[in-house]
């Protein structure tokens, strides 16, 4: 029936405005150090998946995410580079924060160290 394809092409349209949304705000995030990078490409790998396969083919071909996303999706690993990378950038990100804006930064401090502590919590890659 013609009726039942629009809402699964809605779908798969959002998933790819998705995809390509998260892809922008990581790739944002690997240049200003208040954005993450890494969830939003896992955000982006993960919608992708299901709204643009040629965009999930790329990224996980992709010689600087592909390794990464395909480590998180087999094991739910970060490399122990990963984790300093990342804890790195939180700490300097936390610290502008309470610099420029230290009324919100209880709150953004707070979120970091709690990323920072499930990140640590997450198992690395074997081998």
């Amino acid at each position: 029936m013609p009726g039942q394809k629009a809402p699964r092409s809605r779908v798969r349209w959002g998933w790819w405005l998705l995809a390509w949304a998260s892809l922008g705000v990581g790739l944002a995030g690997a240049v200003l150090p208040v954005l993450p990078t890494v969830p939003f490409i896992l955000l982006a790998v993960y919608a992708a998946a299901r709204g643009s396969p040629r965009l999930h083919r790329r990224l996980l071909a992709d010689p600087r995410f592909g390794p990464v996303i395909r480590e998180w999706q087999a094991h739910g690993a970060v490399s122990r580079r990963a984790k300093w990378l990342a804890s790195a950038s939180m700490a300097v990100s936390a610290l502008l924060l309470v610099w420029l804006a230290p009324r919100a930064s209880p709150f953004g401090v707070a979120f970091m160290a709690l990323v920072a502590l499930w990140l640590w919590r997450r198992p690395e890659p074997p081998g």
